[in-house]
């Protein structure tokens, strides 16, 4: 899923580059072509934070006392 959002924040700013060099870069045009990049990368970033949790982490969440979860800091 994140390879296609790459992909998409990659097709506009694609297009905005096109609507700066064709509007010039203090248009109407460019700004929001460039707001739609911002918030591609806005959405990337957010399902990047709500990654879903491994097996593990889930078997870790439900029983923090085994062996296999104890984090130690050295």
């Amino acid at each position: 899923m994140t390879n296609n959002i790459e992909q998409q924040i990659e097709q506009e700013r694609e297009l905005a580059r096109n609507a700066c060099d064709a509007s010039g870069a203090n248009s109407k045009e460019c700004a929001a072509a460039w707001d739609a990049v911002e918030e591609l990368q806005a959405e990337a970033s957010h399902q990047k934070e709500n990654k879903p949790q491994s097996s593990f982490e889930n078997y870790c969440e439900d029983n923090p006392d085994a062996a296999e979860c104890r984090v130690y800091d050295n």
